[in-house]
């Protein structure tokens, strides 16, 4: 079983318990797509911050001094497919940027905060969109995990590629 630690570090956000059962339904749905059978014993954190925060950290690990709506940090390095161990690190992400994301898509902020953890999730399993080929990979798993919990596609017209992580 995956055991998700949440902290909310700024206002605006929902209650924990809130954030943690979406949480939860996500990656529960991410891990059966990838059909990984049962759920690893390790450890996600997911940090529930503001833009401020974010592009402190967007700055200083990346290089790019703005803000994001999603960081992911792995403990460990794996590739796609790759059992994980007992941690698989942090995603991080930034509630002004979210919202303002699902406004300008027509989105609810439920709808876009589940695929951003999709996604962040996916990066701390070795999966990334560094060229088309994997792009391309990545977001079709997104896509079907999203389906899954009928969410709608969040590519049909989408600047995540342009923002996340």
């Amino acid at each position: 079983m995956i055991d998700i630690d949440i902290l909310v570090e700024t206002d605006g956000w929902a209650d924990e318990s809130v954030l943690h059962d979406l949480a939860a339904s996500a990656i529960a749905a991410a891990w059966q797509t990838l059909d990984g059978g049962e759920q690893p014993a390790s450890e996600l954190s997911l940090v529930f911050t503001d833009d401020a925060t974010i592009k402190e950290l967007n700055s200083g690990w990346r290089d790019k001094d703005k803000p994001t709506n999603v960081l992911s940090f792995p403990a460990f390095t794996l590739k796609p497919g790759q059992k994980p161990g007992p941690m698989l690190g942090d995603i991080v992400i930034a509630r002004e940027t979210v919202a303002r994301e699902a406004a300008d898509e027509d989105k609810t902020f439920e709808d876009h905060l589940t695929h951003l953890i999709v996604h962040g999730f996916l990066h701390l399993l070795g999966y990334d969109h560094l060229t088309d080929v994997e792009a391309e990979e990545m977001e079709g798993l997104e896509r079907k995990v999203l389906e899954r919990l009928a969410i709608p596609d969040p590519y049909a017209l989408s600047v995540i590629d342009d923002q996340s992580d």
